[in-house]
């Protein structure tokens, strides 16, 4: 399933890794193989489902959250998370459309799309973004907290997409291609 870094048989794990698993399988319904591929280090996991919670218990909709880690995966160009993050943005509500948008950093309204663009040159760039690239997000709406809780979601995707790149991590959603969009940094 991974070629470079094992992708652990839920069935055969034991201890921390396999109490994280049953904890996914019972809110998930299955255990996607990034979660197999993480459980090599408990404490990863725990880590990346740490992340998820803080921020889903943050300012932001389901929805948006999925159309930023649409914006981060086109950016790093991980398929794993581009196929995983369409599936589960349509069970957000996210339309064929807006799925293509928010890879290209787009969305139907001003403040959303700011955020989407502002996720994409934290990415690109490491962090290191323009005074006038953190005034455009102001600007557009988005006040000190939320500008920390976009990067709080740049951080979390980016471990996955990191993670999905070391391991290759085999897809185990419908298949969805990076590289289609040129991103503006």
């Amino acid at each position: 399933m991974s070629t470079r870094i094992k992708t652990l048989n839920p069935a055969t794990a034991t201890g921390k890794a396999k109490e994280l698993f049953n904890a996914v399988q019972k809110k998930l319904g299955f255990i996607p193989n990034l979660i197999k591929v993480f459980g090599n280090s408990p404490a990863t996991l725990q880590t990346y489902l740490s992340l998820g919670e803080l921020t889903a218990s943050g300012e932001f909709t389901n929805k948006y959250r999925e159309q930023l880690a649409l914006a981060i995966a086109e950016t790093n160009s991980c398929n794993y998370c581009l196929s995983a993050h369409t599936a589960i943005g349509k069970m957000n509500g996210l339309t064929d459309e807006q799925t293509e948008q928010s890879r290209q950093g787009l969305a139907n309204d001003q403040k959303a799309q700011a955020g989407l663009q502002f996720a994409q040159a934290v990415t690109a760039n490491r962090g290191q973004v323009s005074t006038e690239a953190i005034g455009d997000v102001k600007a557009a709406g988005f006040n000190d907290g939320e500008i920390l809780e976009i990067v709080l979601n740049v951080v979390s995707n980016t471990l996955t997409n990191y993670v999905n790149h070391l391991a290759k991590t085999e897809v185990d959603f419908p298949s969805v291609e990076a590289g289609k969009y040129a991103i503006v940094q």
